[in-house]
């Protein structure tokens, strides 16, 4: 057979030990495609980057040529790839073996074109550059290059357009957490020192990360207990509701952040703007826990608290209340006066309703009772005088210490209003905070998805 035959005509007397030119000076020009099938994975840790390509190489061989017309007009052959020369081109990048089956065969002209296809699974060593994650862009090489043979003996070259390889998408697998943007071509020659120049062939492969699912799964939770935290500062500022609710906060924020440590990538040569992002949520927690717990300590009645100093009353109550624009600041402080004066008014009827001991409901019995109590009086008015004296000092007292818890009620509300000040005047700078914060990084996040 016409195949028999042909194998045997080119293969009898074939060296493929020898670079398949009749004159030596002549270079061996290999043309080389590539089309990548699917990103595998991408390892942030140990930078390295795992693809499927389809690779195709294209060179003449001088001594596997032949006639047609004495084959059957057989122009193309299959051929063992063990039985003929084939280029030394490899993969700078390569750090592993990958699992890539074995092609067996290559196809031959009757002009002594030889199409080597197969296809390759590449690790290869990339400088991934985790800062944007989950919105990043990675631009992974791939160098192709004769490992032993100079540009004199083995030039490389193109085997499509740049811009045909740039924008084939037609064999990739689009259904990962990676797409493929667009695959760059460039040819250079390179020298070690003062060796001779070898020829290379760089494929820039172009990812991006599709960032739904970590959008989902990391920015939203965050996002939501911010907003939780903000709520919270319209619990009542003198009320220990809002302690505990913003320690409850920071504890689920923790218990959140050791959840999601397992999905953010981790190099040892940079942190992922995101984790910046989560720790700065984290502190503008904490920030504000100790707001509150300042605020619920200045608001708190305490027996020897002294007065507002008058620095600070013009400061909060008087230009501070003006800025803030803080209309109720009147009425929530005739509410808390109102509350601490509570007990006071209870304690003012009892000693009205308690009867003296010496009340009655008859005139005349009080006429009688006078008439014989004044006589009484008369007699023992110097007996009477030291108990007199020893009942004014009591009243004197007692009058001291009712004007000392007035004023310790007014220096309470004098604080309870500095602190309800304080608290608006934190709030807003807290809320301008992370208002700023965000905004920053949804720019930054925008530009960068949409770059």
């Amino acid at each position: 057979p016409a195949l028999r035959r042909l194998s045997h005509s080119l293969l009898a007397r074939y060296q493929k030990g020898t670079r398949p030119v009749r004159d030596w000076r002549t270079t061996t020009n290999v043309a080389i495609d590539l089309m990548v099938y699917a990103i595998l994975s991408v390892d942030e840790k140990n930078q390295v980057l795992t693809t499927y390509i389809w690779y195709r190489q294209h060179w003449t061989d001088e001594f596997l040529q032949w006639d047609p017309a004495r084959f059957d007009n057989l122009t193309q052959i299959s051929l063992p790839v063990e039985s003929i020369w084939v280029p030394d081109i490899l993969i700078n990048e390569f750090v592993d073996v990958g699992k890539s089956p074995h092609v067996p065969y290559v196809y031959v002209s009757h002009h002594g074109e030889v199409q080597n296809l197969k296809p390759i699974q590449v690790m290869t060593a990339c400088s991934l550059d985790i800062y944007n994650f989950p919105f990043d862009v990675q631009n992974c090489s791939l160098t192709f290059t004769s490992w032993l043979h100079h540009i004199r003996d083995i030039n490389l070259s193109l085997w499509r357009q740049p811009e045909l390889v740039k924008f084939d998408r037609s064999v990739f697998m689009n259904q990962g957490e990676w797409e493929l943007l667009y695959v760059l071509s460039c040819f250079q020659e390179f020298s070690v020192k003062s060796s001779d120049s070898y020829a290379e062939m760089k494929f820039y492969v172009v990812i991006r990360r599709r960032p739904l699912f970590y959008t989902v799964s990391l920015l939203l939770p965050s996002i939501f207990l911010m907003v939780m935290d903000i709520v919270g500062f319209y619990l009542p500022p003198h009320s220990g509701e809002r302690v505990s609710f913003k320690i409850t906060l920071l504890l689920g924020y923790s218990v959140f952040l050791i959840i999601v440590s397992d999905t953010l990538p981790a190099t040892a040569v940079g942190t992922p703007l995101i984790g910046t992002y989560f720790v700065v949520c984290m502190a503008l927690l904490v920030i504000s826990l100790t707001e509150t717990i300042l605020i619920v300590r200045l608001v708190h009645k305490q027996d020897l608290q002294p007065h507002v100093p008058e620095w600070m009353k013009r400061l909060l109550l008087e230009r501070a209340t003006v800025l803030l624009c803080i209309r109720d600041r009147e009425k929530f402080s005739q509410s808390r006066m109102q509350s601490l004066d509570t007990p006071r008014q209870v304690e003012s009827n009892d000693s009205t309703a308690k009867p003296t001991p010496y009340a009655c409901e008859d005139p005349r019995e009080c006429g009688a009772v006078g008439g014989t109590r004044s006589a009484v009086a008369f007699a023992g008015r110097t007996e009477g005088s030291a108990a007199l004296q020893e009942v004014l000092r009591e009243a004197t007292a007692i009058r001291q210490l009712l004007e000392k818890r007035e004023e310790f009620r007014d220096a309470a509300r004098e604080w309870l209003q500095v602190g309800y000040v304080l608290d608006v005047l934190l709030f807003r700078v807290y809320l301008a905070a992370v208002l700023a914060y965000s905004i920053t990084l949804g720019t930054l996040w925008s530009v960068w998805r949409d770059a």
